[in-house]
């Protein structure tokens, strides 16, 4: 056997020796790794896009640290197809590497979908912000899909006491879903902006911007109306089994936000 060879064979495992402090840490790993992923795509099959990953699992009081090139390793194993499954194999995969009794993992992504304007018909990209947290513990495991819309909403009480027009602003409205049985993410996209003032387009001609402008005012919302709304849809979907709904409105008349959320347990 070579030099080489015996220096190798020496190299110390400092992450596996032994911790004094007799303190456990709850999550430990990567954050901010970013890496090419495959998602399943209702109207052509799949998409290509990157997401920014976190990768986290328990650290027992008995270890000084844990081994953050086998997370990385972990990722790079499953190339680019990751899906629903695959994700979840991924996090059973972390926890049993790392020898580990829990594990955590943040997958967030842009999400594109291709819009038609409601009257020109011109076609445009709108993009959204997408995150998959899988989380296990010995054998329960859970895998939340959390969207992120954006909206808009005009306001109920500036419509009713104007002479004329109505404050709107953008809105974020945010679902995140645990699942009984696969639902797409366009699923979860259509509920919301059904269920909006209005819905946003990336590209709108005159005649789309009258319509969207009309549709709105004819439509008002506060931020209550729009999670209670969402969350009735929800409530009536049966392969969702929890939620939480969020919205966020920008407001154009205050140098604040209006914010209203629900979470259900079904």
């Amino acid at each position: 056997m070579t030099e080489t060879s015996n220096k190798e064979q020496c190299i110390a495992d400092v992450q596996s020796s032994r911790d004094t402090r007799r303190i456990p840490i709850n999550k430990v790993g990567i954050k901010d790794i970013r890496h090419p992923i495959r998602v399943r795509d209702r109207s052509v099959g799949e998409q290509n896009t990157i997401a920014n990953f976190n990768m986290y699992v328990d650290l027992p009081h008995n270890f000084k640290g844990t081994h953050m090139s086998r997370f990385v390793e972990i990722l790079n194993n499953h190339e680019r197809e990751i899906s629903v499954k695959s994700f979840k194999d991924m996090l059973s995969e972390m926890t049993q590497t790392l020898q580990a009794e829990s594990g955590h993992i943040e997958m967030s992504f842009p999400y594109f979908v291709n819009k038609t304007a409601p009257i020109s018909k011109v076609q445009s990209l709108m993009d959204y912000e997408v995150t998959f947290i899988g989380e296990i513990s010995g054998k329960d495991s859970s895998l939340t899909i959390k969207v992120q819309v954006p909206v808009t909403s005009l306001c109920p009480c500036s419509k009713k006491i104007s002479d004329y027009g109505a404050h709107n602003q953008r809105s974020h409205v945010t679902v995140g879903v645990k699942t009984r049985e696969f639902v797409w993410i366009e699923d979860v996209i259509d509920i919301v902006e059904q269920e909006a003032s209005c819905e946003l387009y990336g590209l709108l001609k005159r005649p789309d911007e009258k319509y969207v402008t009309e549709r709105a005012y004819d439509n008002p919302k506060f931020v209550e109306d729009m999670v209670r709304d969402v969350a009735a849809r929800l409530n009536a979907d049966n392969r969702i089994t929890y939620y939480t709904v969020e919205s966020e409105n920008f407001e154009s008349i205050h140098n604040h936000s209006a914010y209203a959320m629900i979470e259900k347990q079904k």
